[in-house]
Parts: C-alpha cells; sequence; structure tokens
C-alpha cells in the first residue's frame, strides 16, 4: 500500500506540474486562433511547414513542445484542428525533438558533444516528416482528440471564445492526467521492487547489439523507462560510477534521442487520435539501424586510425 501511495503522491504531483504548463498554454493558444496574431505567424511560415506535410500553424506545438516539453508540444496539438497524418507527423517529430533544452543539458553532462545532440535530434525530426509526408497518402479525416469529440460550432464573441477555450484547456488536463497518474504508479513499483537493477543486468545483449559496453546498461534502462529528462540524475551518476566510456554514453545517447521512455511518450499519445503502434515501431527501428550504423562507422575509423598508426611505425 505504502508504494500505491507514493506512486499515486507522485503522479499527482506530476500531473498538477504538467497542468500548470498545459492548461494555460492551451487557454492562450485557442484564444489566439480568434487574434490577427496567430494568422500573421502561420502565413509567415505556412512554406516552409508544407515541405513537411504541415500547415503553418503545426509550428505552434513544435515550438514548445521543443521550448518547454512534450506536453506543451500535445497541449498545442489539442488547441488546433488537423488530420490525422498531421497529428502523427508531428508526433513522430515531437518523439524525436523535444525539451531540447533541458535533456540536451543531460547529454552534454553525460558527455555527449552539442553538435551531436542537434544533428540527430532535429535531423531526425525532420527526415522522419519528410519520409512520412512522402510515403503516407492517407490519413487525410480529422483528428478526433479524446475518446469523444463532439462538433463545436464557431463561437461568437469573447465570452464565447473564452469558454471554449476553458472547455478544450480542461479536456486537455484531464486527458493527460489519466495516463501520467497510472504511469507514475507503475515507474514507483519499478524503482521500490528493484526492478530496474533486474532489467539493467539483462540488458546485456542488447548493449552488445548496438556497440557498447555492457557497463553502460544502467543508462540505457534509464533513458528507456523513466526517459533522459526524468532519468538525468540516474543517467549522469551511472555514467560516472560505471565508468562509461564518452564513446559509449554517445552510441547510448543516440539510441535514447529516437527510443527513450518509449512506454509514456507513445501513451500520451492516445488522446490525440492517432496509431500508436506505427510510432513505436518507427522509434524502436529508428534507434537500432541509427545506433547500429553509427557504431559500425565508428568502429571501422577506429581501425582505420590504428592500422595508419601501425603502418607509420
Amino acid at each position: 500500500m505504502g508504494t500505491w501511495k507514493r506512486g499515486l503522491l507522485a503522479g499527482l504531483k506530476t500531473a498538477w506540474t504538467l497542468g500548470k504548463i498545459i492548461f494555460p498554454i492551451t487557454l492562450l493558444l485557442v484564444i489566439l486562433q480568434y487574434t490577427p496574431v496567430l494568422p500573421w505567424i502561420i502565413d509567415l511560415i505556412a512554406p516552409l511547414m508544407g515541405l513537411l506535410g504541415l500547415r503553418g500553424e503545426a509550428a505552434i506545438p513544435l515550438v514548445l513542445g521543443n521550448a518547454l516539453n512534450l506536453y506543451a508540444g500535445i497541449a498545442g496539438i489539442l488547441s488546433l484542428e488537423m488530420t490525422v497524418k498531421e497529428v502523427f507527423i508531428l508526433a513522430v517529430m515531437l518523439s524525436f525533438s523535444h525539451n531540447i533544452f533541458i535533456e540536451t543539458g543531460v547529454a552534454l553532462k553525460v558527455g555527449v558533444k552539442l553538435w551531436v545532440v542537434l544533428v540527430v535530434r532535429f535531423g531526425l525530426a525532420i527526415f522522419s516528416a519528410l519520409m512520412i509526408n512522402w510515403l503516407w497518402k492517407g490519413g487525410g479525416e480529422i483528428a478526433q482528440y479524446g475518446v469523444i469529440q463532439a462538433a463545436q460550432a464557431t463561437p461568437n464573441g469573447w465570452g464565447e471564445i473564452t469558454l471554449l477555450a476553458l472547455q478544450k484547456a480542461s479536456f486537455g488536463v484531464l486527458q493527460l492526467a489519466l495516463i501520467v497518474i497510472p504511469l507514475m504508479i507503475a515507474i514507483q513499483f519499478l524503482r521500490e521492487k528493484g526492478f530496474m537493477t533486474k532489467l539493467s543486468e539483462k540488458m546485456g545483449p542488447l548493449t552488445r547489439l548496438i556497440g557498447v559496453q555492457p557497463n553502460a546498461s544502467s543508462t540505457l534502462v534509464a533513458g528507456l523507462v523513466i526517459g533522459l529528462a526524468y532519468g538525468a540524475g540516474v543517467m549522469i551518476q551511472a555514467v560516472q560510477e560505471d565508468g562509461v566510456s564518452k564513446k559509449d554514453a554517445t552510441l547510448v545517447f543516440i539510441f535514447l534521442v529516437a527510443c527513450h521512455a518509449v512506454v509514456e511518450d507513445t501513451l500520451i499519445f492516445i488522446p490525440l487520435g492517432i496509431p500508436i503502434l506505427p510510432l513505436l515501431i518507427i522509434r524502436v527501428v529508428t534507434a537500432f539501424v541509427l545506433t547500429i550504423t553509427v557504431a559500425y562507422i565508428w568502429r571501422r575509423a577506429e581501425q582505420q586510425q590504428i592500422k595508419e598508426v601501425t603502418t607509420s611505425t
């Protein structure tokens, strides 16, 4: 019962913290839709967004998600009417590139170079959007946020606009809280029952597959289960105490950019009405292909360097 209580309290605290971000952002963005400000911004950047298969206003959740966090990006999506394909593209992009300031700081502390962080995160986001837009010809129907999405008439006057904004903001917070609280309870169980340690011990085959040493398993598990931001302390401590090399830290980070907090960061997109299994598959496949490729190129470069040194002597 103690674990349940601590998990519930952690979930409520997290939901409150996220709600303080989601509610005002959603409220503000819904209101801005009925002012000249948002249309002006949309017209300005629409040509660039069009290359990614998105309308101009889709820049709002992208900016929010990268500047703040994934939940802020979702709050931006909830305030807009978009097609399933557009929401899916945004979900994939935000999965690869979000909370850029905090998570970049984590990567730098772990020993990853800044240019690697920026190239991998933004590169994956842009490339994935281009590929999805090119390959997927469907998804033209309007996305239905939540279980039930009632048809809404255009609000008339500031009173109705404010009421609509309050409704959307409240609904967005409720939807996400219903997912975040159970997740925090589950994470609490994983921590207190020692599953994180056991999982780390079983990660040997995975670390070998992506080309890193077994002592990087704690960092990998922390990022996979908790995420780059939430798992920052665990990851930094693991790198310092387990003697993880900068090469292995970089490879693990590349893997985690595509596939971190894999359960939470997938499930929280359920309220957006998009297929989450393809989202999960894209993240996992990208993580393995990219990391194994980089590890192979890195290993060949090291072998070539050793060969040149041996030849010269």
